[in-house]
């Protein structure tokens, strides 16, 4: 080796000695948002606590009302933030103090979110508001949630000068997204996502309209129901100042087709302005999430539809039940003034967990919807008939030939007799609903009829019967 290039690997050595020593750039180097922020709180960001307050993902449209209704004063604003995907797996703090991604503002990211069946509204997702809340300046930013990244929930990222700049803010923001939620007083289920099934998520229902008249059950039995129900509701101060608890639960049980559900719809009818929570099939897994929902915006109703799938008694399950017990605690995590109702259904009541009977406002009252009999058969085929040109004789003709027949047959039998017709291309005859009825009642339609809850006795058809 000559001495040229002894002298050259000296220089390279001293070079990268000096390259390894030399100072690196510390994260608390301001990226071109953070100094935005920083201007805005008067404040070294950097030495400033971050507060978090995630949100169900169907509540970040209320806490983008709160959020609107707090900037509305003046010097407030909102910004979008740069760094594509790579800014969702910053925190606010590294979003404003980076040494190695240059943050800065950009257009905001918003989403479209339902405020009702059929109404929306657009919702930040991404983005950075800076306002002022009792003389406080506050820094918040708003994420939407992101399954696809993991992220059920919505976030607020909260910096402030002091705690009790965080503390305002929130007590603020928390008041305002009960005052104006988009969620009190609708109807609502929850599913999950492609992502996760796990995940709640609220859609809104259209409020059922089923006038008393077409519920058609025994002397007396809705008037019990609509007591336990609305009534307990509607009388909820006199009730409170005797000490009495408002929080209750009903369970309609009886064969299927036989009412159950159309009470339920008359129940959520009579009741506008109250919120519901109506979990059915594989819904019903999101009972905790319901029972917080009703907490937070009663007056609430809870309706648990085919309670059996998940409360069947423990004697006879095989295995842990961990649904049975997450509706036990939704049943018992309320406080006994809390004006929300459980209104549970079932086909199969011998099955269920006695445990729901064992404390009042688990289920303090239990009605059978059964089988109708001659007379609320006659109604029901009245009810479904109505519009038809189809003569009160023929009606009440089918209705005693259908013995053991359900409210859900009378309204599928209308149907047919509909169908029959209008193959025939022209209005529907009293022989079409003979016709339709024979069918439905022979041996071919035993299957639809168990299926429809009608009695295994329901009548065989009668040669020569009305036509």
């Amino acid at each position: 080796m000559d001495d040229r290039q002894t002298e050259f690997l000296d220089t390279a050595r001293r070079f990268m000695e000096e390259l390894i020593l030399a100072p690196r750039p510390t994260p608390s180097s301001r990226t071109p948002l953070g100094e935005v922020v920083e201007e805005f709180l008067h404040a070294d960001v950097t030495t400033l606590p971050l507060v978090t307050e995630d949100l169900p993902a169907h509540r970040l449209v209320d806490a983008e009302i709160a959020l609107d209704e707090l900037a509305a004063g003046p010097g407030s604003r909102l910004l979008g933030v740069s760094g594509g995907q790579q800014r969702e797996h910053c925190s606010f703090q590294e979003l404003i103090s980076s040494p190695f991604l240059a943050y800065g503002t950009a257009p905001v990211d918003y989403i479209t979110a339902a405020t009702g069946p059929d109404t929306e509204r657009r919702v930040v997702s991404f983005g950075i508001r800076l306002l002022t809340v009792d003389g406080h300046p506050v820094a918040v930013l708003q994420r939407g949630a992101r399954p696809e990244f993991n992220r059920q929930s919505a976030r607020l990222e909260i910096l402030a000068v002091d705690e009790a700049g965080s503390a305002a803010f929130l007590s603020a923001l928390r008041r305002l997204m009960l005052e104006r939620s988009v969620l009190r007083g609708q109807v609502l289920s929850f599913s999950g996502n492609q992502y996760n099934m796990g995940a709640a998520g609220a859609d809104f229902l259209p409020r059922p309209e089923v006038p008393v008249e077409d519920v058609i059950l025994p002397p007396g039995v809705l008037d019990e129901i609509l007591r336990q129900v609305v009534g307990i509701g509607a009388h909820r101060r006199a009730l409170r100042a005797s000490g009495r608890h408002l929080k209750r639960g009903v369970l309609l049980y009886g064969p299927p087709g036989t009412g159950k559900t159309l009470t339920v719809r008359h129940l959520l009818s009579a009741t506008p302005g109250v919120t519901a929570v109506v979990l059915t099939g594989n819904s019903i897994v999101f009972v905790t999430q319901a029972a917080e929902l009703a907490r937070a915006m009663q007056p609430a109703i809870v309706v648990l539809e085919d309670v059996d799938l998940i409360a069947e008694d423990r004697s006879l399950a095989q295995g842990p039940q961990p649904l049975l017990f997450a509706m036990l605690d939704a049943l018992d995590g309320l406080d006994g003034d809390a004006d929300v109702a459980f209104v549970l259904t079932t086909n199969r009541v011998d099955v269920l967990e006695r445990a729901l009977a064992d404390r009042p406002g688990r289920v303090d009252l239990a009605v059978e919807i059964p089988l109708p009999d001659a007379d609320a058969r006659r109604q029901l085929f009245e009810l479904y008939a109505r519009g038809l040109p189809l003569s009160p004789g023929a009606i009440h003709a089918a209705a005693e030939r259908a013995t053991g027949a359900t409210g859900a047959f009378a309204k599928e039998l209308m149907r047919r007799t509909v169908l029959l017709a209008a193959e025939a291309a022209r209005p529907p005859r009293d022989a079409d609903l003979a016709d339709a009825l024979d069918a439905l009642v022979s041996a071919r339609g035993a299957l639809t009829r168990r299926l429809l809850g009608a009695s295994p006795e329901t009548a065989a058809p009668q040669v020569g019967g009305p036509r």
